[in-house]
């Protein structure tokens, strides 16, 4: 539920439409944050009425990437971006450019909330053993493994050159 009814925004974006009074003075009048009245009349700009419906959305990695590479392409802020594209806070834009900086693609994969299932999962694609998928997974898996056990290894093999030039000095 709204902080604010979509009727009280529609209430500032039309005072604002009509008079040009200034987001701060707005702020002002009608007590409510001078980021607040930007975002609504950002929304409105961008998506009229319908900007103002908010509806809980679980985004996908690529709806994800593409919001991000479109505000470095266009230069837009993260309130014209969220208000383009319909995300109810802008910070979200934000959390989601801070995983990917500091975690990768990977970080932006959404997770399951909330308690886990009773019912036991089925899965929608078995793949059977010595199926060529199966084989495929399996091989990408291997390698995937053996390329960190060789980095390990190679962590390792320096940690302990290190403790030995530490030794003879």
């Amino acid at each position: 539920m709204s902080k604010y009814s979509t009727e009280f925004k529609l209430k500032i974006v039309e005072h604002y439409l009509q008079t040009k009074c200034s987001k701060k003075s707005l702020a002002r009048i009608f007590n409510v944050s001078r980021s607040d009245v930007q975002k609504w009349i950002a929304l409105y700009e961008n998506q009229g009425v319908e900007g103002f419906v908010s509806v809980y959305t679980n985004y996908t990695v690529e709806f994800k990437l593409g919001i991000l590479n479109f505000m470095i392409e266009t230069g837009t802020s993260l309130i014209e971006t969220a208000a383009i594209f319909n995300i109810p806070a802008p910070s979200t834009i934000l959390r989601w450019k801070k995983l990917l900086e500091e975690q990768g693609v990977d970080a932006l994969q959404s997770k399951k909330r909330g308690h886990p299932s009773m019912k036991k999962e089925t899965k929608k694609t078995q793949l059977t053993e010595g199926s060529q998928e199966a084989l495929l997974a399996e091989i990408e898996r291997l390698r995937m493994e053996n390329a960190y056990l060789k980095k390990l290894n190679a962590l390792v093999q320096k940690e302990r050159q290190s403790q030995n030039a530490k030794k003879h000095k």
